[in-house]
């Protein structure tokens, strides 16, 4: 492979333009594509068979009017008054009658209302705090508006008809505009439900940008020249315009959801900047200790550090390939958008970097450069990287002890992982959303703001519910521990499906509330006997339990998986047994200890104020999986760029130790480099307002700082020094066997030097002293 990415980058350095005007097509054609059909994400995530979902396609087939998003709206009464007031009220009765007038919005509202109590229903809710009060205006009585015991709350629940990312973006602002308007010379406060504001999340910000400075000057201390420093951010940029781009032209053919296109952005910025980063330095390198032309040391760059690219590239595109193994279509779709924006981040490393440097030139090294390196050639031995090495190889044992005891110690909050959607309860104290979730907790219950949702189906198809069995039903659903209140709520047309509101009596992140939603549905066989139905339980609530709970299931699986391909994949570039068992055991320590921090800071509130966000909450129940993909992909990049040098140092010569020590100092600057460049683009992230970028930002960024300098540039030398000849042993029958990957570009450098040879001793002979 070395040789024909030699090849490709010498003609790609020589005939620049086609390669360039190459690209030039390729996002014309996808901004075009754009323009015609603008894209598409959602906030909805789904597990196809999991119980909620299950009984959600069941709706939309048997009751399509109740199987669209839910939302509240909570209007409360300025200070010194009531929601029945008379005026107060009167415009409440507007702002509904307003939002029930949107062709979006069922009416009468289904299912997560009320309908106008029964004198049981009122007993019931007397018992309970005497919350469920419909808003009563002379004669008429609003059955979907709930009044708090101290009438300054009124808590509107509204049905859509469709799921909420699959409504106009104006639509659904149309809604709360048209309830907003009526109130508002009555200085009534609305505040919406988090279902009802947003669609999807902005791809950028402040904080992102800032992490893209940053990497900026980073790169101009790593590269001395701005011109240079440009070209990965540059060729980085361009990738992910790519590949970002090419899966919002996909958007109306496959599901996004909102986070989907930032989190391909930011693995598809970090690996672009770095891929980009490791080859220009190769290549500088080349024309500093060597001497050769820009275009000589273009090709030898792309066939030496460019085959590591691809094969650390491949390993990012496997690990998150390898996440549709788990059988979560979103969490496919999201792994296979950020896979393909890394592949799009090696083509244009591979591609169109070396068309770039062939427009710049012999300038990708300034004149003043050249002349310091040539005025003093420094010893391999006198860098900082070569003490460093030989540091940590000397006092390895301790080094060892530390890593393992720093990572150790961070990992240990990851034993009370709690894993969960962000919701309006861990929203900032002043957003709408947690204003109004504060609101109903205090005045209705917590569990108002996790409503569950059971369906009923007739046993026997084409038999409408007996409506005394319907009402029995939700009586006994009343009596389950665990439940606040329980109301029947509607009725399909045909009769034959019928949905029952239960209040849990805890919040919608509580564990108790996942226990109920577990004894409702054991109470499956008791319902069908006494009342002849199928029961099923629904809800944002359920859902997410649901979903928290495949993803936990999925996680060990995947780790497997992590795990063997990466024996695998080190076993095939190193041809040795300790390397593939270290890479991978480092992972895991990285990996954990990464959890373990993600928990202290989000789950138990460390740090909150430095990453912006008030009240702690479950970590993002997607969250261990997708980093554990994207870590290791980045975690085996700097394992083969690291450990390639010092088996290229050993293969050349430097035997045990001095082949680590050399290896080290040659690749761990522009390591470093690379990996303070990804944890500056992931930290952007982590200071996002969004929660879920958020928390994927944080994680990425310590786990990067984890792994990359804990373990791969202080744990990786110590250990393999200290293991000695085992490091590079492969039993004989197992060399015979493998594949040689040759990823230092060794062939390459053979085959150059005997053509420098050939050429040497062809102009001797030419000489009229030959």
């Amino acid at each position: 492979m070395s040789d024909f990415l030699y090849r490709l980058g010498r003609g790609v350095y020589t005939h620049k333009w086609w390669s360039i005007g190459a690209w030039i097509i390729v996002i014309g054609v996808m901004v075009a594509l754009l323009i015609g059909s603008p894209p598409k994400t959602t906030d909805n995530i789904r597990i196809d068979g999991s119980p909620s979902q299950k009984v959600l396609d069941t709706l939309s087939t048997e009751f399509p009017a109740a199987a669209g998003s839910s939302g509240t709206l909570v209007f409360a009464a300025p200070p010194g008054s009531t929601v029945t007031d008379p005026d107060i009220a009167s415009s409440i009765a507007r702002s509904v009658d307003a939002v029930n007038g949107n062709k979006y919005i069922v009416t009468p509202v289904v299912p997560t209302t009320v309908t106008e109590p029964t004198p049981q229903q009122m007993r019931a809710a007397a018992a309970s705090a005497s919350v469920l009060h419909p808003l009563v205006i002379g004669q008429t009585v609003f059955p979907s508006v709930l009044v708090s015991k101290d009438k300054t709350v009124a808590l509107f629940t509204i049905q859509l008809t469709k799921q909420v990312d699959d409504i106009p973006p104006s639509e659904v602002s149309h809604v709360i505009d048209v309830a907003t308007k009526p109130v508002a010379a009555q200085k009534v406060t609305v505040y919406p439900s988090d279902t009802l504001l947003g669609h999807g999340v902005t791809l950028s910000g402040e904080t992102e940008i800032a992490g893209l400075l940053i990497a900026a000057i980073i790169l101009f201390l790593t590269l001395g020249s701005l011109l240079v420093a440009g070209l990965p951010l540059l060729t980085a940029l361009i990738g992910v315009a790519v590949g970002v781009g090419g899966a919002f032209t996909l958007s109306h053919l496959v599901t996004l959801t909102s986070v989907t296109p930032t989190l391909a952005l930011m693995v598809g910025l970090a690996v672009g900047i770095d891929y980009s980063l490791f080859i220009v330095n190769r290549q500088r390198r080349i024309i500093l200790s060597e001497g050769i032309s820009a275009k000589d040391a273009a090709g030898r760059a792309i066939g030496t550090a460019g085959t590591a690219v691809v094969f650390a590239g491949l390993t990012v595109v496997i690990a998150l390939a390898g996440l549709s193994v788990v059988g979560i279509s979103f969490l496919t779709v999201m792994a296979l958008v950020a896979a393909a924006t890394v592949g799009v981040a090696v083509l244009v490393a591979i591609t169109l970097l070396p068309a770039i440097l062939g427009l710049i030139g012999e300038r990708v090294v300034t004149p003043r450069a050249r002349r310091k390196s040539a005025a003093d050639p420094r010893e391999e031995t006198t860098t900082l990287g070569y003490r460093v090495g030989a540091g940590l190889v000397r006092r390895r044992v301790p080094v060892i002890i530390a890593v393992v005891a720093i990572l150790g110690v961070v990992a240990i909050p990851a034993m009370s992982l709690q894993l969960g959607l962000p919701s309006s309860s861990t929203k900032n104290l002043d957003t709408p959303d947690r204003k109004g979730y504060d609101l109903v907790s205090e005045k209705f219950g917590a569990g108002f703001n996790g409503q569950l949702v059971v369906v009923a189906t007739s046993a026997t198809r084409g038999t409408p519910i007996d409506a005394n069995d319907s009402a029995d039903l939700a009586t006994r659903i009343g009596t389950v521990s665990g439940v606040r209140l329980s109301l029947s709520s509607a009725t399909s047309e045909n009769g034959e499906t019928a949905l029952i509101t239960v209040i849990p009596r805890t919040g919608p992140d509580s564990q108790q509330t996942a226990d109920l939603v577990t004894k409702l549905r054991s109470l499956h066989g008791e319902f069908a006997r006494h009342y002849g139905v199928s029961t099923g339980v629904t809800g944002f609530t359920a859902a997410n339990i649901d979903l928290t709970a495949g993803l936990a299931k999925a996680l060990p699986i995947y780790l497997g998986v992590i795990v063997l391909l990466s024996l695998i994949i080190m076993l095939l570039i190193f041809r040795s047994i300790v390397i593939p068992l270290q890479a991978t055991l480092g992972f895991v320590l990285s990996i954990l200890a990464t959890l373990g921090a993600s928990t202290a800071v989000f789950q138990w509130g460390w740090l909150k104020q430095l990453f912006g966000f008030d009240t702690p909450g479950p970590v993002l129940n997607f969250l261990p999986i997708i980093a554990m993909g994207i870590l290791y992909g980045l975690a085996m990049d700097y394992q083969v760029f690291l450990v390639s040098s010092m088996r290229e140092a050993h293969k050349h010569g430097h035997s045990g130790k001095e082949a680590i020590i050399v290896g080290f100092a040659r690749s761990s600057r522009v390591v470093v480099a690379a990996a303070f460049i990804m944890v500056s683009v992931f930290l952007g992230f982590a200071l996002s307002d969004n929660q879920e970028v958020k928390q994927i930002g944080f994680a990425l960024s310590i786990g990067i700082l984890f792994d990359a300098f804990l373990v791969r540039l202080i744990l990786t030398p110590a250990l393999l020094s200290l293991l000695g000849r085992w490091t590079w042993s492969l039993p004989r029958w197992l060399n015979r066997i493998l594949p040689n990957v040759d990823i230092e570009g060794d062939a390459l450098l053979k085959r150059l030097e005997q053509e420098r040879l050939l050429v040497d001793v062809a102009d001797a002979s030419r000489s009229p002293t030959g």
